[in-house]
């Protein structure tokens, strides 16, 4: 499998240009929401995620996520890329960059959608028509990128939990997915991840039953 290492938005991310912001395209949203194109993301960093879908602008991309939610594939994936103040990057199987889903490449589908904070797209390889199963989203405004990766949706709320993803490269202790839903579907409440338990400690004992003494330390020869 091909690398997804967005390879030319790290070249291109710490050259931002101030300029692009006033020259962005609007970004009309629908007019109202349907629960079909609300996707929701259960974060171990502490809250549920929902992102506004586009399938007016990036149906193949949108329809690839409905179709790998609902086969509960991102359901404990973790955020393998994550860069301060850039983007989290996530959605690979192999939690490395390197995988992606069994289905095809989906062809590209740049549109007018601005990678502003909160952004959702697609992470592809150097090949423009790779895009697959892993997604990112924008921490902070990357319009260098436009039309250079598709964007297929935005954060409407739950921002906080995104903020809190833990960063790295890959992170020493990663934030994961702990379900993904449509919201159509009518999904269960958020629930957090549950505590780690540690299991309690039990003392050897010998075959008649009486626990062994301990050692002594013999006193050196002089």
């Amino acid at each position: 499998m091909r690398p997804f290492a967005l390879l030319a938005a790290v070249v291109a991310a710490f050259v931002a240009t101030p300029s692009l912001a006033q020259t962005a395209a609007p970004t009309p949203a629908p007019a109202a929401i349907d629960k079909e194109n609300v996707w929701l993301l259960d974060l171990s960093s502490g809250g549920r995620v929902e992102i506004l879908l586009r399938p007016d602008v990036a149906p193949k991309m949108v329809e690839r996520i409905k179709t790998l939610t609902r086969q509960h594939f991102y359901d404990g994936l973790v955020f393998h890329r994550v860069i301060d103040g850039f983007m989290a990057q996530g959605g690979d199987p192999r939690g490395d960059g390197t995988g992606g889903s069994t289905l095809p490449d989906l062809p590209a589908e740049f549109n007018y959608l601005p990678h502003v904070r909160g952004a959702v797209a697609a992470a592809r390889a150097e090949k423009e028509d790779s895009a697959n199963s892993q997604f990112y989203i924008v921490l902070q405004p990357r319009l260098q990128l436009d039309r250079k990766y598709t964007v297929f949706g935005r954060v409407m709320s739950g921002m906080p939990a995104v903020d809190a993803i833990q960063r790295g490269e890959p992170p020493a202790n990663p934030t994961r997915i702990l379900h993904a839903y449509i919201a159509s579907d009518n999904p269960p409440a958020y629930m957090p991840a549950p505590a780690p338990t540690l299991a309690p400690a039990t003392l050897p004992t010998l075959p008649t039953g009486k626990a062994p003494a301990p050692a002594r330390k013999r006193a050196p020869r002089r």
